[in-house]
C-alpha cells in the first residue's frame, strides 16, 4: 500500500474529525445523534490509519490545531451541508487508497470509500454515482 496515499487519508481523517466537530455544535437535535456517529467512526479509522502509517515504517502525520472549512457554518443547514462535503473529500481520498492498496487494506480502504459514500448521501439526501470520481465526470 502507498504510504504518501495512506498519509493523505489520514490528514484527510485529521481534518473530518476537525469538521465533525464544528458539524457537532451547529447542527439541530434531530441529527445531533448522527452527526456524533460519523464523529466517532472518523476517530476510529484515524486511528487505525495511524496503526497502518506505523506499520509501513514512517511516523503518522499529525493534526493540525485548525482546518479552514469550504464555508462559514452560522446555522444547522450549514452544518449539514458540511458535513456531506467532509464526506465527499473523504470518499475522493479514499477511491485514491483503494488503486493504491493490496489486500485488506485495500478492502478497509473500500469500505472507508462505501462508508464516506453512505454518509455524503444521508446527509444530501441523495448520492452521486461514483463517489470520489468527481474529475472523470
Amino acid at each position: 500500500m502507498s504510504l504518501e496515499a495512506t498519509q493523505a487519508a489520514l490528514r484527510a481523517e485529521h481534518a473530518a474529525v476537525y469538521g465533525y466537530g464544528v458539524v457537532g455544535g451547529r447542527i439541530g437535535d434531530d441529527r445531533r445523534s448522527e452527526a456524533r456517529e460519523a464523529f466517532e467512526a472518523h476517530r476510529a479509522r484515524r486511528d487505525d490509519l495511524v496503526r497502518a502509517v506505523r506499520d509501513l515504517g514512517a511516523d503518522p502525520a499529525a493534526a493540525e490545531a485548525a482546518y479552514a472549512l469550504p464555508f462559514e457554518v452560522p446555522d444547522g443547514a450549514a452544518a449539514v451541508r458540511l458535513a456531506a462535503e467532509l464526506e465527499d473529500r473523504l470518499a475522493g481520498v479514499y477511491a485514491d487508497l483503494v488503486r493504491a492498496g493490496e489486500g485488506g487494506r485495500r478492502r478497509a480502504a473500500a469500505d472507508a470509500l462505501r462508508d464516506a459514500a453512505i454518509r455524503s448521501a444521508r446527509w444530501r439526501g441523495g448520492g452521486v454515482a461514483f463517489p470520489g470520481l468527481a474529475e472523470m465526470t
